[in-house]
Formats: structure tokens, sequence, C-alpha cells
């Protein structure tokens, strides 16, 4: 029972991922939920966990894509491989940028972040030998995963990259809940509600902020390279601001501070967005209406308002014991 507790995000997060080809017909759309469930996951923890509000993440996942698509496309590498650098990229890049952004603090922390992501963009836009400029980088391939010769995941078909998507999910979701259970995540936490006091207490606050950074980058690079693999082109649009708001604005409505909100946010932006597109071309200002019953009434997004639903229903059916009559 313990275990199940420990674990139990863990479990709820593979449930969901069992449930979605449910609601979701296209396989493509499914792991795109997981896609942007992933860099969900490296940007709650910079906003949930450390408290920074970044509008850099899209630096990060069009790092990755651009990697993931040089390297696929001019190279012999095996994939695992081609994402272990993508992954590692990530890290290097948001080292950098977090190397110049923590020293600030509020609003100067944030418009730095939206002036580098703008940087990164121009830099992307002037170099089309590397990026494909304005076309972006073309005709990458759907690479299987083979280990010793043996083809592990075909990806042939989309629903196959589902399940290969999954299984990093899991993967990325088990390693980055052990961080923020760990020692390292409650330090965080405490520099996020005060960092004066955790000054005080001898923690060097610039150097779990810059961790923080790395392993955001990381997992958002990774999301960005498997998006690359998925749909074949690593687009110009992967590295600008708008990316940052998408990814910043799935955060927020998953729920801050809980890593399984992440995933949370992610279907409900992918596939609200997917339906109400069909159902109107001006679909953004249905969803902007979405937005702002999100922003008004779920103030905890989805995740916390499941758990108020949850605690109401608790409190509704637990019996309420009988005072005992004084003599």
């Amino acid at each position: 029972m313990k275990r199940i507790h420990t674990h139990r995000y863990l479990l709820l997060s593979l449930l969901l991922i069992l449930v979605i080809p449910v609601f979701v017909d296209s396989g493509s759309l499914a792991s795109e939920v997981l896609i942007f469930g992933l860099a969900a996951l490296g940007c709650n923890l910079l906003l949930g966990y450390t408290g920074l509000l970044s509008f850099g993440q899209g630096i990060f996942f069009g790092s990755g894509s651009y990697m993931l698509g040089i390297l696929l496309t001019r190279s012999d590498l095996p994939m695992p491989l081609v994402l272990l650098i993508s992954l590692i990229v990530g890290a290097a890049v948001a080292g950098m940028v977090g190397w110049l952004a923590i020293r600030q603090k509020g609003v100067y922390f944030v418009m730095l972040t939206l002036a580098l992501a703008q940087m990164f963009y121009f830099l992307a836009y002037t170099t089309p030998e590397w990026t494909g400029g304005d076309n972006g980088l073309l005709d990458i391939p759907t690479m299987p995963l083979s280990i010793l010769g043996y083809v592990i995941f075909p990806n042939d078909t989309p629903w196959q990259y589902y399940l290969f998507v999954a299984l990093i999910f899991l993967l990325v979701f088990w390693a980055m809940q052990r961080v923020v259970d760990s020692v390292f995540g409650r330090t965080l936490l405490a520099i996020r509600d005060n960092p004066s006091r955790a000054t005080a207490l001898g923690y060097d606050i610039v150097h779990f902020k810059l961790l923080a950074f790395m392993i955001s980058g990381a997992v958002t690079a990774l999301a960005g390279a498997l998006y690359a693999m998925m749909t074949g082109i690593a687009p110009l649009t992967s590295i600008n601001y708008h990316m940052s708001e998408i990814i910043l604005m799935i955060t927020v409505i998953g729920g801050t501070g809980n890593l399984f909100a992440s995933l949370l946010g992610a279907a409900f932006y992918v596939i609200v967005s997917d339906w109400l597109s069909d159902l109107w071309p001006r679909w953004l200002l249905l969803f902007g209406f979405l937005l702002m019953g999100v922003s008004l009434y779920m103030q905890g997004g989805i995740w916390g308002a499941c758990k108020l639903l949850a605690g109401r229903l608790i409190r509704k059916e637990s019996p309420v014991a009988p005072q005992e009559e004084r003599p």
C-alpha cells in the first residue's frame, strides 16, 4: 500500500495514457498530448516548484527539434543516441539562458527570458543552412527503436509511435517525480516560498535555480525532438515565443506544483483545440473564453478543481459522528 501511495501519480499517468486512445481517433494527436505533457513537466519544475515564470521554454523546445533534425538528416547515428544528444544540448542551452536570467528578479527576469526567446528565434531565422530558415528542416525521418539489432518499436504507424512516446513519457515522469520528492525538490520549494530564508540557511539559490533550469531545458528539448520526429519537420515556429506561451499556458491550465497536472493540461489543450478547430474556423475565440473561465473559477487549474471536487464528495459521504448526550 505504501508503494502504491508513493507512485500514485505515475499510476494516474499510466491510466490516462491508456484512456487517451479511447477518446482520440488519431495516433498523432494522442502522441502530441504526451509530447506537450513532457514540455509542461519541464515548465512546471520552473514555475510550480521554483517560482520562475519563464518565457524561454520555446528556446529549449526548438533546440531539441533542430538538433534531432540536423542529426537524423546529416548523420547515421542511431535514434536513441540522437535523442540523448538533443537532451544534452537542451540542458546546455538552458544552462546558458539560466545563467543570464536567474540573476534578475520579478518582471526583469520575465522580460529577459522573453528577449532571449526572440534572440534565439532570429538566430534560427538567419541561419537557414542549419535550421532551414523560414521553411524549417524538412524530411526528418521517423526512426525505429532498435537494441542490438532487434526492433523494439518500429514506429511505422502513428499508434506505434504513440506507444514509443508513452514509454519515454513514463520514464521521464518517474525521474521527474523522484527529483521533486527529493531533498533537491524540497529545497526548490523553500526557495520558491522564501528565498531570503533559504539564503540565510546557507543554500546557494543561484546554483539550485540553475540546476532546475538545466533539468527543465533537457526535458523540454526531448519533447521538441519527439515532436520533430513525429511531424517530419522542425519548423521555425517551434522556437519562437508563441511556443513558450503554449507551454506556459498548458502548465497553468493543468495546475502548478503537481507533475500529473501537466499531463492533464496537455490533454485539455490538445484535445479541446482540435475539437474546437473542427467546430469553427475562429476557434481561438472560443478557446479564449475557456481560458477566462479557468482563470476566474479554476485558479488551481484542472488538478486543483479535481482535488476540490474530491474533497467535497468525501466530506459529503463521510458519516457525522453522533454527539454523546450529557447526563
